[in-house]
């Protein structure tokens, strides 16, 4: 009989090292997660060996999508290209079970969150460390830029700093607030300030759209919290407001990453033609569009997007714009999907997120309200975004979209089978 406490230390061990894998980079997170499915199924079918889970309604949904892009592959323009990334769709599959089974079978399932907390907090701190002394903490040095230098932290070389602060700040916070429930009110007052710290590490960055995901979710999930009143809430985001703008202007950087390019080229009359047609989002847009329309019913296939539009296609149409992926998940999936994929995947996500939007909102759990607002910031229309289901993007979607299920028993999907 195995030892059921060397089963939860390892278990909790592999899922409490997910947010230092992602930050190693997409090998190691990536043997992180197939080491923790493999573990699930080796337990799993020692003790359980019930088949009923492939009846649970979510299992079958994620077993579709699956389905779905494995069929994919064969509409690709290069299938092996659709391959990898299509078939490697099913290891998220059984990390959600898996992420399901362990808050379900284990007692203090929770304090996982407490390394996270440690975690996020050291990538914070190494932030604010890059921003003032142009260096991070292990002295790598800033990205430079055509704008000034770009914090990347521990990513080195990669300006996605923003992108994993977004990934793991609503599950932080909603942790911060489970623990402070039923703590005095001043507790909860300095929750709302480290919240702005939060905040505005992801403003240094100077990663525009995730500063917008960040301020619009962290807005809503503030007024979701429950112990605060509105009047504070409201003082909550006109600082925030307030914040943006002193940090902004004290920074020619960021003066420049967030006002100084939309001035000059949108507000300036002059300039406005000039920008339409030179700038690089326009310009990847049109070309997504373009691509779509040319392979309207199918798509391109899962990452064929650069194949369509740089390996000797762009003469087929001069509006193609030579990228990985078209940077807008709406575009990207009607890009590569089509219209049959792109209704097959948004029916089959939106069911997963908005199945179980009424517990989710009058639970009071403050770490799945976090996931779910997390979620819903992917989909804000027409700010540039990763693509989908590369590594980096789809890992932190399933992490945040397995805990939203995992951490309450309305939603655990061993709780709805047992």
């Amino acid at each position: 009989m195995i030892n059921q406490n060397i089963i939860n230390n390892f278990y909790s061990t592999l899922i409490i090292f997910l947010p230092i894998s992602i930050i190693l980079g997409p090998s190691i997170s990536l043997i992180n997660i197939i080491i923790i499915c493999l573990f699930f199924i080796f337990i799993y079918m020692k003790i359980q060996r019930s088949l009923l889970l492939f009846r649970n309604e979510t299992v079958l949904l994620l077993i579709l999508l699956s389905f779905y892009l494995v069929l994919n592959t064969f509409f690709s323009l290069d299938p092996s290209n659709s391959a990898t990334r299509n078939l490697g769709f099913i290891r998220f599959i059984v990390f959600f079970i898996a992420i399901n089974y362990f808050f379900f079978e284990n007692n203090y399932k929770l304090f996982i969150f407490k390394p996270w907390l440690i975690i996020f907090s050291v990538f914070v701190f190494d932030v604010y460390f890059e921003r003032f002394y142009g260096v991070n903490t292990l002295g790598f040095g800033a990205l430079e830029s055509s704008h000034g230098p770009r914090i990347v932290s521990f990513f080195k070389d990669e300006p996605i700093a923003g992108a994993y602060l977004n990934g793991m700040v609503y599950i932080v916070f909603g942790y911060i607030c489970y623990i402070l429930k039923g703590k005095n009110n001043l507790l909860k007052h300095i929750s709302l300030i480290a919240l702005i710290v939060f905040f505005i590490a992801v403003l240094l960055t100077g990663e525009r759209s995730n500063t917008i995901r960040v301020l619009f979710g962290l807005s809503i999930f503030v007024f979701f919290l429950d112990y605060f009143k509105l009047k504070s809430k409201l003082i909550f985001l006109i600082s925030i407001i307030m914040l943006i703008t002193i940090i902004i202007s004290q920074s020619d950087f960021l003066k420049n990453r967030y006002v100084g390019q939309l001035y000059k080229n949108v507000v300036s009359e002059e300039r406005r033609d000039i920008f339409f047609d030179n700038n690089v989002y326009i310009n990847l847009y049109k070309s997504g569009i373009s691509v779509f329309k040319n392979n309207s019913i199918f798509g391109v296939g899962t990452k064929n997007y650069r194949v369509a539009t740089c390996d000797g296609n762009k003469s087929y149409n001069e509006d193609y714009y030579c990228s990985t992926h078209p940077h807008q998940i709406y575009i990207e999936f009607l890009s590569e999907h089509g219209i049959f994929g792109s209704i097959i995947c948004f029916l089959v996500l939106f069911r997963l997120i908005f199945k179980n939007i009424k517990n989710i909102i009058y639970s009071k759990n403050y770490i799945q309200i976090g996931t779910f607002v997390y979620i819903l910031t992917n989909f804000i229309p027409l700010i540039p975004s990763g693509s989908f289901f590369s590594d980096f993007n789809i890992t932190f979607f399933m992490i945040n979209l397995s805990i939203m299920y995992a951490v309450s028993n309305k939603t655990n999907i061993f709780e709805i089978i047992k």
